[in-house]
């Protein structure tokens, strides 16, 4: 009988395919980058197909590299990055224009627009969402804005919408399924937190053709079945699928109300599981849901921070200080501290708590004495910065301090981001013993769905520390040096002109 897991991680600057075993270990891998694409500044943009292309042909390389084969998988399981939408025509499957990526701001100007109409308290009161660029309505909205026909096309049912699990999903399974899961669909400002359905009043408002959207399913359960030939051999069920940091939530075992993790990735997204409630934020954050797994949507507190690992490509590929990004461990831990040098990475506006899509990115308080190794270090440290800023609206939204921090993704490696940041918000940082945990929550989730793991219980009693950080600086140091970030933080603020 099957029992491996294949896991599509599809992230923002490449994708990973993982082959995990039922003991929870990853047993084969597959990864390649793919291109993007920056035509204006604050624009990014994807290749939808060539996102497909990478996927498809990374699954039978990770099956190639575990020795196994298409008829030894019991399921796949998808997470990807969130908002970034593709439009596509539903009879020829292909995109229709650039997938506009999350980071995009092209959409300021529609924000504002809205903003003034007056519903911008109606969309977060439905959606638990800001108006911001960052989410998928207005990135919709401006393709029919801006590209002929679309916007007639779509009400003419011509066209199909979605993030990019529904784009993977779709192309899995050769056209016969245009589906997304809650997680998803609950960050598109199209869906209403509450009812767990696309909503009709926002649909009608913003002028979206429900035709146009995926149907909504849980996180975990069969979602279709792939197409001949996808995979040679066998077709696979698609049985979980879960936006990245919420799959990243559920794969650090954070089963239980109140406990939190953070991912550094391209950027960093602190979530706290707030359980069967929605819980409101009024510091700044979002309410989002976290995972449907059959027995109704639970829900998290979420702080999105924009750029943190991305700050780190672009010290290697904007600045050249760096060859690699494996330097950046080493070199920052080379000096004691920054030297009294700041670096905000609002290259793409700032998110929580914050929400200003016109600020810019600043290097303050350098001396002749700042070398390349405070730069790198400065970058580090923003990352634990722009985290206790979350952290400390999303405890005071949530009543209670925060207890302890699970981190993940590429840059919780770094011994040395890993204590500053205990440091900063006083509390013990663990770190996983597997660390894979956003493609480890797809797998969940698709496993749990076909049997493969029984229950969540039996996931979470399988999670392990692989190391530990207990704070050790003062609290009136830490203060301090986070003073000095919030006067960096507010030089960044407004600098952009708005279109």
């Amino acid at each position: 009988m099957p029992e491996l897991i294949l896991s599509v991680d599809a992230g923002t600057t490449g994708v990973t395919v993982f082959v995990v075993n039922p003991e929870a270990r990853v047993q084969g891998r597959a990864y390649s980058e793919f291109r993007q694409y920056y035509p204006k500044p604050g624009w990014v943009e994807h290749d939808a197909v060539e996102i497909w292309e990478t996927t498809q042909a990374l699954l039978v390389s990770a099956l190639e590299d575990a020795g196994s084969k298409a008829s030894d998988v019991a399921a796949i399981g998808i997470t990807n990055q969130r908002e970034t939408i593709v439009l596509w025509d539903r009879g020829t499957g292909e995109p229709v224009a650039p997938a506009i990526v999350w980071q995009c701001r092209r959409s300021a100007s529609i924000c504002e627009r809205l903003r003034t109409s007056g519903i911008e308290d109606e969309l977060r009161a439905r959606t638990g969402l800001v108006l911001d660029p960052y989410f998928s309505a207005t990135k919709l909205l401006w393709y029919f804005e801006n590209l002929p026909d679309v916007q007639a096309r779509a009400e003419a049912g011509e066209l199909a919408f979605g993030t990019v699990d529904s784009w993977l999903i779709w192309k899995l399974t050769g056209g016969e399924r245009h589906v997304t899961e809650h997680s998803n669909a609950s960050r598109t400002m199209l869906y209403s937190l509450e009812d767990g359905t696309w909503d009709p009043w926002i649909l009608e408002t913003l002028g979206v053709p429900e035709s146009l959207l995926p149907e909504v399913l849980p996180s975990s359960g069969r979602m279709g079945t792939t197409a001949e030939g996808v995979l040679p051999g066998a077709r696979v069920p698609v049985s979980g699928a879960a936006g990245d940091q919420q799959s990243a939530l559920f794969g650090q075992a954070c089963f239980e109300t109140g406990m939190a993790k953070n991912t550094y990735g391209t950027g960093s997204f602190v979530l706290m599981n707030t359980g069967a409630e929605v819980h409101r934020s009024t510091h700044g954050l979002l309410s989002t849901a976290a995972w449907d797994i059959g027995e109704g949507v639970r829900y998290a507190l979420e702080g999105a921070i924009f750029i943190t690992g991305a700050a780190i490509q672009w010290l290697r590929d904007g600045l050249g200080i760096i060859s690699q990004a494996s330097e950046t461990g080493p070199l920052a831990g080379s000096v004691p501290d920054t030297g009294g040098a700041y670096l905000v990475p609002a290259f793409v506006g700032l998110g929580a708590p914050h929400w200003d899509p016109y600020a810019r990115g600043a290097f303050v308080g350098i001396t002749q004495g700042t070398t390349r190794a405070h730069l790198v270090r400065a970058a580090v440290e923003a990352m634990a910065y722009q985290t206790r800023d979350v952290v400390e609206a999303m405890t005071l939204d949530a009543g209670t301090p925060l207890k302890e921090l699970r981190v993940d993704g590429g840059a919780s490696v770094m011994d040395v981001l890993c204590q500053f940041q205990a440091d900063q918000l006083g509390v013990v940082v663990r770190r996983p013993k597997d660390q894979e945990t956003t493609a480890l929550g797809a797998a969940y989730l698709a496993g749990l769905a076909e049997g493969v793991w029984a229950a969540p219980s039996e996931i979470g009693a399988g999670w392990a520390a692989g190391a530990e950080y207990e704070p050790k600086m003062s609290r009136d140091e830490a203060d301090s040096l986070h003073d000095g970030w919030k006067r960096a933080v507010d030089l960044s603020k407004g600098w952009a002109t708005k279109d």
